[in-house]
């Protein structure tokens, strides 16, 4: 490792760990300084209710999932889906695998029995330090998250996504209300200031979901 990005993840990891919200998710029991996000977004947009079906997108390592099981309660039904695997959550079913491999379709398809109210996405890429490959991996994820909208959303449900801006940005806005009635954009304070991301939350879905294994990317 050369000097200066031995400077640059000291600089990180001071950071990080003088980080408020990663002091205050270490105790108060969440996994990730991302659950201050999705706590702040719901007190603002009540978007978690009890008894709500919900799919969690690139779960890992759950903070979001916690802050989702506890607030949807035991009648409600929550699949968190990721690549990497994740330590269990009680009230949650954790899917590990490619959210398109049909294995892992069928399995989400069995555990939300008919569909979701609330398709929650703080996917992002790994940074490569390219701006431009960086963005295209982004929005990449995002039309994801919208894929698995049209898929899983029942009508009127909502999506919840993680949007960095630059390039694709507005595209992506254009085909979000093709499908939505309302669209907000929120910048929760767990979201540091230099970030480009933000999060964009479409609700009243206008569709009808075409189904795990129908339909092409």
């Amino acid at each position: 490792m050369s000097k200066s990005k031995s400077k640059s993840s000291s600089r990180w990891l001071q950071e990080h760990f003088n980080d408020p919200f990663v002091q205050r998710a270490a105790k108060e029991g969440y996994r990730s300084r991302a659950s201050y996000k999705l706590l702040e977004i719901q007190e603002k947009d009540r978007i978690l209710r009890p008894g709500m079906r919900v799919l969690d997108l690139g779960a890992a390592p759950g903070g979001w999932s916690q802050v989702a099981a506890r607030l949807i309660g035991g009648n409600g039904r929550l699949v968190a889906v990721d690549r990497l695997p994740m330590n269990p959550i009680l009230g949650a079913t954790v899917i590990c695998g490619d959210v398109y491999d049909d294995a892992i379709l069928a399995a989400c398809e069995e555990a939300l029995a008919g569909g979701a109210d609330l398709i929650l996405s703080d996917m992002a890429p790994n940074m490569s330090g390219i701006a431009s490959v960086d963005q295209a991996r982004a929005i990449a994820l995002a039309d994801i998250a919208l894929d698995m909208a049209q898929r899983w959303l029942v009508p009127g449900g909502a999506l919840l996504m993680k949007v960095f801006m630059g390039a694709g940005a507005d595209g992506l806005r254009r085909d979000l209300r093709q499908h939505f009635r309302r669209i907000v954009v929120r910048k929760p304070e767990a979201s540091r200031a230099r970030s480009a991301e933000q999060y964009w939350l479409a609700s009243d879905f206008r569709g009808t979901r075409r189904g795990p294994l129908s339909g092409s990317v």
